[in-house]
């Protein structure tokens, strides 16, 4: 780490502190009240103004340095409904919720920055400390900009930044254009008649009807997209049936898509619905779809994205900075924010062994080695793009 950004001893323990603490205490989408009270109590002990409420739970805490730019920071402060399988001493005190994409940490390190920023003011112009609530399924960057974040708290460029267990500790991670998948959900109900499991020549049968829609489903991406084009669509709920010797006459299929081009999306939308049609065509009965857009896709610009890796790179080498990666197929509502104002998204390594519990996973719990590198990085970003002159 260079010299220049050294978190302070007292801040790094703070940082361990909110971060324990956050973990056991965690809070799920647009439920973010005592989180949100932890972030605005700090803020305002470091003297830092705060703004509350937007999108619901979210909190700004805004630090003016004189005229010159301004920067938006962003932390998603939400947790899981996942139950911990792990056991660390900060263990969930929520049964059924847990920390397991390492919200705590981002929460904690921005709040480790904004102290040393506080402390130091060693830049011109204007930070925001955006704290995020809901960003797993439930879009509070998007509410966030919908109340207003840009017009009350003008920004020049927005940054965000997410741990990744799978990318060893040291290292960092950014890429032009396109970093994160288009979101979309669907639901499909399908409407057979139904029938004694003996006589299944009396009835429709909606299960068997769904297997078929399954299978074909799975040929949009390998018959349908080009082989240089991404896609996913992926079943992940089948609902129908209460008894053993009973055909169910409704079944009901729910699942998740992901492109990475919003002309791919369209297609498989399109895809999907003809897909439906013919299915419930030929066996006789209805099949009715709903297709719901979701997040789209994180595409960072390139100035920002330099910017990014250049912040980065002044604190691990350009030779530990990656950025010839590819995109990821997961999801993510800092989006929202990106296509308001230029900005990137960048990732952290945060592994340890090679196999550290992935992202989502119930023994995932956030590697607090990482908490001083997170904090510096956005102290670095903020002196590089705001220089004190």
């Amino acid at each position: 780490m260079s010299q220049d950004i050294r978190i302070a001893d007292d801040i790094r323990a703070r940082m361990l502190a909110w971060r324990h603490d956050l973990h056991a205490n965690p809070e799920t989408a647009f439920e973010e009240h005592r989180t949100s009270q932890v972030v605005a109590d700090a803020l305002e002990e470091m003297q830092i103004p705060v703004h509350r409420g937007l999108g619901g739970t979210g909190v700004v805490g805004t630090l003016r340095n004189g005229e010159g730019p301004s920067i938006a920071l962003r932390a998603d402060m939400d947790a899981l409904d996942l139950e911990e399988l792990g056991d660390p001493a900060w263990k969930s005190l929520k049964p059924g919720k847990m920390h397991g994409c390492g919200h705590d940490g981002h929460t904690s390190m921005l709040l480790g920055a904004a102290h040393h920023l506080a402390r130091t003011r060693a830049f011109r112009g204007t930070v925001h400390f955006v704290f995020q609530p809901a960003e797993e399924n439930e879009g509070g960057g998007k509410k966030m900009v919908e109340d207003g974040l840009f017009e009350k708290f003008p920004a020049d460029a927005v940054y965000g930044m997410h741990n990744i267990p799978q990318i060893p500790r040291g290292l960092f991670a950014v890429r032009e254009g396109v970093a994160t998948a288009f979101l979309d959900r669907f639901e499909i109900r399908l409407t057979g008649k139904g029938s004694h499991a003996a006589a299944p020549e009396t009835g429709i049968d909606a299960i068997v009807i769904a297997a078929n829609l399954i299978n074909a489903l799975q040929t949009i991406v390998s018959r349908r997209i080009g082989a240089i084009d991404s896609a996913v669509v992926t079943v992940t709920q089948i609902h129908g049936g209460d008894t053993w010797n009973v055909i169910p006459e409704n079944v009901v299929l729910r699942g998740t898509v992901r492109t990475l081009d919003a002309a791919i999306q369209d297609r498989v939308e399109e895809a999907m619905n003809e897909i439906c049609a013919g299915v419930g065509q030929t066996h006789g009965a209805r099949i009715d779809m709903t297709y719901m857009r979701g997040y789209p896709g994180v595409v960072n610009t390139a100035d920002e994205t330099a910017a990014a890796a250049s912040a980065a790179a002044a604190l691990v080498g350009e030779d530990k900075v990656l950025t010839n990666i590819k995109p990821s197929m997961g999801s993510e509502d800092f989006s929202f924010m990106l296509q308001k104002r230029p900005g990137a998204y960048i990732c952290i390594g945060a592994g340890e062994t090679g196999s550290d519990p992935a992202l989502h996973n119930p023994y995932y719990d956030f590697n607090d080695a990482i908490l001083p590198m997170g904090a510096a990085f956005w102290v670095q970003l903020v002196q590089q793009q705001l220089p004190a002159g």
